[in-house]
């Protein structure tokens, strides 16, 4: 994909992210996401902040975490989360045609944020948001060579990954199939894509994740 397709992608899922928030009950909203002590709340704050957080603030917040960069994703999170959910979601909305990155980040970091944080939210609603598939190859590529903080290369060693639906494959030993939209969310740590899987190295995949 290039820059234009790049961001075009990123506009349409958040348009669709923020119409998908819009029609959420406000017990959707209090129930767990796929991330670990993130309520489907907290990921939305963390979608509303991809487009207005400085480097000066992005610094202030590392402090204030004591220097854990982990930490300060979910605090930063957790904090503005305390806004009303209309305010969320039009922020969200809002941010859909923006191209600003915040700090340290290239065009595919708000691609990959979108399209997992979006199966974050949707999967334990019982909501099926389909992948696009050259969205999602960029995206599982982008996260394959990135390093932190999935460093996903070093996680599946000895493993093939290879998606049934898109020419897509990385890795070298025991083959792991499934489709790309699960294949992304295996290489970003998320245990829900492991049903979808198959193939020998799929054998000890829990063991990987976190």
């Amino acid at each position: 994909m290039n820059r234009e397709e790049i961001w075009a992608a990123v506009e349409a899922e958040r348009y669709g992210l923020a119409d998908l928030l819009d029609a959420l009950s406000p017990g959707d909203w209090e129930r767990p996401s796929l991330c670990a002590g993130w309520r489907v709340r907290d990921v939305a704050a963390h979608l509303a902040l991809a487009t207005s957080i400085s480097s000066g603030r992005a610094l202030v917040e590392l402090v204030r975490a004591r220097g854990s960069f982990d930490r300060m994703i979910h605090d930063t999170a957790v904090r503005h989360a305390r806004r009303p959910t209309a305010e969320i979601v039009e922020q969200i909305r809002a941010s859909a045609v923006s191209r600003r990155l915040a700090p340290s980040t290239k065009p595919l970091d708000p691609l990959f944020d979108a399209l997992v944080h979006g199966q974050d939210i949707a999967v334990p609603l019982g909501i099926e948001r389909v992948m696009p598939l050259e969205p999602a190859r960029a995206a599982a590529d982008h996260i394959w060579n990135r390093g932190f903080p999935f460093f996903a290369q070093r996680r599946f060693r000895g493993l093939r990954l290879v998606a049934t639906d898109v020419d897509w494959s990385v890795g070298e030993g025991e083959v792991v199939r499934g489709s790309i939209q699960a294949l992304l969310l295996l290489v970003a740590g998320r245990p829900a894509a492991l049903p979808d899987l198959s193939g020998a190295g799929t054998a000890g995949l829990t063991a990987r994740l976190p």
